[in-house]
């Protein structure tokens, strides 16, 4: 495979598939384990992650990357094979998560900066020798009617450049993921604050990244949808898909490959749905696609429940829900899909 940025970044939005985030930080993922209840080890962690990567139709017809976490990526499978060697294996391009998690902002209440630019050159390094191609960084957005302050705006858009630039330096491709988030507190605001918000976000980033010499055509931009506050929903698929392809058309530069989405706080069939209805109905100068956790893992995680006899039933849970997400991913999906599974 090529090593030029444009290349990756073109591989990594190929036509039908998506990235699989499976970057849970281990607070995270003993959250998920909890609900089958299972204790979170590197053994159980490693499995549960090995299942996934071995579901070999899934991953090699669906799945373009996967985004890791620092102990993913030094981890072995049972029969001693890296992990990295099993995506390969299967055409998925290893992926990295650099940041060091949203903290307080100093001085802006309610508002968060995304840590961890100390040392990321020398861990992106490391990185591509262990075999990344690709990392993602994520900034926070806190959404009210108040907030977000413009300081916190473009703080997280300078933070999110200065890390795309050293990625690219590195000779791999920055996944750009500023979030506005759609379950915050209180989780009320309307779909047109959504879009509002968003708006001034991308716009930032964008002059952030242009100031900072982000070859636009060597990244992936991993945006929130245009979606109503958790605690008020009421807008309809075609609204979410109409209103998200708006602000990306007025903000959003062509030369970017791919825009990759997160499906954030909505359930597994919704963040399908939007997708498809994206896909179906608009003539787009970017790759539209999908870069879900929870969306495509949560079935195959209750399926799976922790135990090795039911390996092959997590993996044809995981199947189907990405081979859903690639059908949305070219605007091919339909409802009656999922029934009739």
């Amino acid at each position: 495979m090529s090593e030029r940025l444009e290349d990756i970044a073109i591989a990594m939005v190929a036509n039908g598939k998506g990235l699989l985030a499976a970057d849970e930080s281990s607070g995270t993922i003993k959250k998920r384990f909890d609900t089958i209840g299972l204790e979170s080890t590197a053994d159980s962690r490693r499995d549960y992650r090995e299942m996934l990567f071995r579901s070999d139709d899934a991953m090699k017809n669906c799945i373009s990357g996967v985004i890791l976490y620092d102990e993913t990526i030094r981890q072995n499978a049972k029969d001693g094979t890296p992990l990295v060697q099993l995506l390969k294996a299967n055409g998925s391009i290893p992926g990295i998560k650099v940041d060091a998690g949203a903290k307080d902002l100093a001085a802006f209440p309610g508002e968060t900066i995304t840590e961890g630019l100390d040392g990321l050159r020398d861990r992106l390094a490391e990185y591509y020798k262990l075999g990344a191609r690709f990392a993602k960084w994520r900034g926070v957005i806190s959404i009210s009617d108040t907030l977000p302050t413009w300081g916190a705006v473009k703080q997280n858009a300078q933070a999110l450049a200065r890390y795309a630039s050293l990625c690219q330096e590195a000779g791999i491709v920055p996944i750009v993921e500023p979030e506005v988030l759609m379950d915050g507190k209180p989780g009320t605001h309307s779909i047109e604050r959504c879009y509002e918000v968003t708006d001034l976000v991308l716009r930032t980033v964008f002059a952030e990244l242009y100031d900072a010499r982000v070859v636009l055509e060597g990244m992936i931009l991993k945006p929130n949808m245009i979606i109503d506050g958790k605690n008020a929903r009421k807008a309809s698929v075609e609204q979410v898909a109409e209103m998200t392809v708006r602000v990306l058309k007025s903000t959003v530069p062509s030369a970017v490959p791919g825009i990759a989405f997160l499906s954030g706080g909505q359930s597994d069939e919704e963040a399908t749905a939007h997708l498809s209805a994206m896909n179906a109905a608009h003539d787009l100068p970017w790759k539209l696609t999908f870069s879900y956790g929870r969306a495509l893992q949560a079935a195959a995680l209750s399926a799976w429940n922790g135990k090795s006899e039911n390996v092959a039933a997590g993996q044809r849970a995981f199947a189907h829900r990405a081979k859903m997400n690639s059908l949305a991913a070219t605007g091919g999906w339909k409802k009656d899909l999922e029934k009739a599974a």
